[in-house]
């Protein structure tokens, strides 16, 4: 692949990564405010707001997955490093791909696993919603997808001597 290849798709992960990120902290947001609603509606109003716990979980699943996607783009992800410090220079790229495959790998599972997950439940309703009950693993299955586009984009710039963002090195998110 041609380093304005490479540019091209940095550029549109970047983008990505962005729209992820922003899609979850106003997730992050609108479920603060579905709970601030269902306690001041319960303790004040002394009454309730049926849908916003199955809202506010569902919103959760989104912050939580989309943003772990972008963490690994960033190079965030739970790692156990020490070893590293202790091996020859040479080595160390060839470990952090290793673990970029088993990342990649846990995002192909993700996908496999939360579609079979929507789709047993698809006929289900959730009752306060009224709506699918596949709308549920949806999260998962988006989280799936951009974990293994991150992981393999961070595999293809190592491979071509460019930056990720480990061990201090600066992310390049153009």
């Amino acid at each position: 692949m041609s380093p304005s290849a490479l540019q091209s798709v940095a550029r549109a992960t970047g983008l990505l990564a962005r729209i992820a990120l922003w899609v979850a902290a106003i997730g992050l947001v609108a479920m603060t405010a579905m709970i601030a609603c269902q306690v001041f509606w319960r303790y004040v109003l002394n009454d309730s707001i049926i849908w916003t716990e199955p809202a506010s979980v569902m919103v959760m699943g989104w912050f939580i997955f989309l943003g772990a996607a972008v963490g690994i783009r960033e190079g965030y992800h739970l790692s156990f490093d020490v070893l590293l410090y202790f091996l020859p220079d040479s080595v160390v790229p060839w470990l952090h791909s290793l673990s970029d495959i088993a990342v990649g790998a846990f995002g192909l599972g993700m996908i496999w696993f939360g579609t079979e997950l929507a789709v047993k439940t698809g006929g289900n309703m959730i009752p306060s919603l009224g709506i699918s009950g596949a709308f549920d693993f949806l999260p998962i299955v988006a989280g799936g997808v951009l974990v293994v586009l991150f992981s393999a984009e961070r595999i293809v710039r190592r491979a071509a001597g460019l930056q990720t963002a480990r061990f201090g090195e600066e992310a390049e998110i153009d």
